[in-house]
């Protein structure tokens, strides 16, 4: 039971999630002859203002600031 955990800034939409969740399964299926019913994808969204890159929040980055 392989299970694949991705972390994001939030912002996707349901579509761009649901595609998301259909393609790493089918790359675990693909690569490492993974079971696609046995496969689990989990979607860990962090608020901009809790991802930090290159010293500043992606909030306050994307802001302009």
């Amino acid at each position: 039971m392989p299970v694949v955990i991705i972390k994001a800034i939030e912002g996707a939409t349901l579509e761009q999630k649901e595609t998301l969740i259909e393609k790493i399964t089918e790359v675990m299926r693909d690569v490492l002859g993974k079971n696609p019913e046995t496969t689990h994808v989990i979607l860990e969204e962090v608020p901009p203002e809790n991802w930090g890159l290159r010293g500043k929040s992606v909030a306050k980055t994307r802001a302009g600031k």
